[in-house]
């Protein structure tokens, strides 16, 4: 089958990838020609643990272009992965999916099934399958099948290699038919549905994961009041089958590029039929509060940070990935430049894109030893392992002052009781062997 991805992002390169690991050869269509070129010489330009690797050992079956209308002309199947980012209003933009239909509408020269793995709004394949069969040139038509996504950033590859589910929604037996000679050898169970169901099954699916980090992280503010420890809590709660452990490590909220735009896309839905989703409402809030709650814990030991040396460790949402949407460190970073704070930070992978917004504000470290060197304080904002593993002595030997705001819980108690420092985590007891 003559498969086209359109869009390279998390999306549609790592479905690509994984198609042509699976034995399909696969068209990769961008308009950016920067990214094209760069796939061209086997570089990814995501940082994604193992996609660049099956770039390389699929080179054969990859081709990369930004020439769109003759990668659509003989295609059988077009995926659409391009992203789905939210307005000022919480809903989605849906303008890079219409740009994409609108080329496919113009260049088509047989019918064609077209798959949407974009996010997007419940009624959307719908309204696209329409919009493009309006709008063919040369009276060929196309059928929409939903296909949402369900990776995670960090483990994108896997997550879609192996899969738990395969969603397709379709109107007709035959379009089932023709997703299934895509991906029969995935060997995945398939939950076959119309497209307003699937689409939903992937907001209900991203929303009730952000439901469940909002949760923790409420209980674990209250465990700071009342003496409780949220590490025994959520272990508590996860051996459970009926909860499971997944999603329930506290910390300062999630970010990336799924949960923060599917939940306010979900709840603008909602409100757009008059019926306002409660539960999903309360998940934003609390986890836009959260965001910040490492800068209330700090106001603790210094009213202003007017001439303190900041260290930071971690800047992405999350570990493996260089993504910074909607990063607790972003929400952060502002409150201490503003305040006058001297700032070090140290991330693996995701300093360069830090360094697009901040090129200069910040000093960008290349060791635990350097950040934290005469620091005044340090905020822990992404649970790398590179953190989780380090010596905790680092802190104490290098610090001027060591003050530690852990917005990931990367260490245990009892271990940073042997050392003398203050170390203030998320739904846990401090420890404070240090006077201020």
């Amino acid at each position: 089958m003559n498969l086209v991805v359109a869009g390279t992002g998390y999306v549609g390169l790592v479905t690509a990838v994984c198609l042509a690991e699976k034995g399909h050869k696969v068209t990769c269509v961008d308009v950016d020609e920067k990214k094209i070129n760069l796939m061209r010489e086997g570089k990814s330009p995501i940082y994604e643990e193992g996609l660049e690797e099956l770039m390389h050992k699929n080179k054969e079956k990859l081709h990369y272009t930004t020439e769109s209308g003759k990668a659509y002309q003989n295609a059988d199947v077009i995926f659409i992965g391009v992203g789905t980012p939210e307005k000022k209003d919480g809903s989605a933009n849906l303008k890079y999916v219409y740009d994409v239909a609108k080329e496919i509408a113009q260049n088509i020269q047989k019918d064609t099934y077209v798959v949407i793995k974009s996010t997007v709004p419940i009624g959307t394949n719908k309204k696209i399958e329409k919009y493009i069969n309006a709008n063919t040139t040369n009276g060929h038509t196309v059928e929409i099948i939903s296909n949402p996504e369900f990776l995670s950033q960090g483990t994108a590859v896997r997550d879609t290699l192996h899969a738990q589910r395969i969603v397709l929604g379709a109107n007709t037996e035959k379009a089932i038919q023709v997703m299934k000679q895509v991906y029969d050898q995935f060997g995945i169970e398939y939950v076959i549905t119309n497209r307003e169901s699937a689409e939903m099954i992937k907001y209900a699916s991203n929303d009730f994961l952000a439901l469940k980090i909002s949760y923790i992280n409420e209980i674990a503010n209250l465990c700071e009041v009342v003496g409780a420890d949220i590490t025994d809590v959520a272990k508590g709660m996860g051996l459970d089958s009926r909860i499971g452990n997944k999603f329930l490590n506290a910390g300062i909220g999630y970010g990336g590029s799924c949960f923060p735009k599917d939940t306010k896309a979900l709840h603008w839905l909602g409100n757009y039929y008059d019926y306002e989703l409660k539960t999903v409402k309360a998940a934003i809030e609390v986890n836009e509060n959260q965001k910040i709650k490492l800068i209330k814990k700090a106001r603790k030991y210094y009213e202003t940070f007017e001439g303190l040396n900041v260290a930071v460790l971690g800047l992405a949402f999350k570990p493996n990935t260089d993504d910074l949407r909607e990063a607790p460190s972003l929400d952060c970073m502002p409150i201490l430049l503003e305040d006058g704070a001297h700032i070090k930070a140290y991330d693996p992978v995701a300093q360069a894109n830090y360094k697009k917004i901040y090129p200069t504000e910040i000093e960008y470290c290349n060791s635990i030893e350097d950040t934290l060197k005469d620091a005044d304080i340090c905020f822990i904002f992404t649970e790398w392992d590179f953190v989780k593993n380090m010596d905790t002595s680092l802190f104490v030997k290098y610090m001027k002052k060591p003050i530690i705001l852990d917005g990931r819980n990367c260490f245990a108690i009892d271990k940073m009781e042997k050392e003398k420092l203050i170390y203030e985590s998320i739904g846990r007891k401090a420890v404070t062997n240090l006077s201020c």
